[in-house]
């Protein structure tokens, strides 16, 4: 039976190979490529795994980072300010990071909108007053909301590795690691190839070989409290992280009710197991 399943794994895994040789090949004759051009880099995560769980030290740097660049130009109108506190902040601290945005409300006795100082439970509020001015600011194209990007973003990892994703490693990391890739993975195109004005070449973009948005980090950008380094590649792990809580707060709940479901099946498999024994052991077969 072992000579068998190592057997079926090779087949599977050279059956892979040969199709990947073949789009290879097919890009080489100058096909039209797949995007992205290069897949996204693995990283380790705290979150990773069947017992993975948040690292809240970094989810408050991702916070961070989120807060001084990534909310320029994107909303995150999903998330409440009252979640920060499953981060390790305190009712307080919530309420006065929260009174640093502005939020419209309304209307008010005379039927007019206004402006007041954002408290715990109202959301983030969009850089931006529509999606119209966003896409005006933007050359076009309306920066996406980051509430739910590390969900909406895995790249398919394909034939054969997703079985290996299910059977084993049970990879739900695709979208931290394409942030995190993408953060850090703008570069001067290669000789022969043009990219339009006004776009910048990135290889892990999903959608083209180049995008709009300029490299958004830069080392000594965002100062850290905690004497974190302050590096592109340290920003990017950590706002992805945050990103993949802003997507699934409820995360570590879900691992460990799994966890516990995954027990009571094998038990439960026990015990009728062992009813059907106790129940058959007399019977004539």
């Amino acid at each position: 039976m072992k000579k068998l399943v190592t057997s079926l794994l090779g087949l599977v895994f050279a059956t892979g190979l040969g199709l990947s040789a073949a789009i290879a090949q097919e890009h080489a004759e100058g096909e039209t490529p797949h995007y992205p051009l290069h897949k996204p880099r693995e990283q380790k995560w705290s979150f990773a795994g069947p017992f993975g769980t948040y690292d809240k030290g970094q989810l408050q740097r991702g916070l961070k980072v989120y807060k001084e660049v990534c909310s320029a130009c994107h909303s995150m109108n999903l998330v409440a300010f009252r979640t920060l506190t499953d981060l390790g902040y305190t009712e307080a601290q919530v309420k006065a990071f929260a009174a640093q945005y502005e939020v419209q409300d309304g209307p008010n006795a005379s039927g007019e909108m206004y402006t007041r100082k954002a408290v715990p439970s109202d959301h983030f509020p969009s850089p931006f007053p529509n999606h119209e001015a966003a896409a005006a600011a933007n050359n076009g194209a309306a920066p996406p909301d980051m509430s739910l990007l590390a969900k909406a973003r895995g790249i398919e990892r394909g034939f054969p590795q997703f079985l290996f994703d299910i059977v084993w490693g049970q990879y739900q990391e695709g979208g931290p690691d394409y942030i995190y890739s993408l953060i850090t993975g703008y570069q001067n195109p290669p000789a022969g190839v043009e990219v339009a004005q006004g776009t910048h070449y990135n290889p892990y973009f999903a959608n083209a070989a180049a995008l709009a948005m300029a490299p958004p980090l830069s080392d000594g950008q965002v100062t850290y409290d905690d004497g974190s380094p302050e590096k592109v590649d340290q920003y990017a792990k950590d706002v992805a992280a945050f990103l993949m809580w802003t997507a699934e707060p409820h995360l570590e709940e879900r691992k460990r009710t799994g966890f516990m479901v995954l027990v009571f099946l094998v038990i439960f498999t026990g015990l009728i197991y062992l009813t059907k024994r106790s129940v058959y052991s007399s019977k004539e077969h």
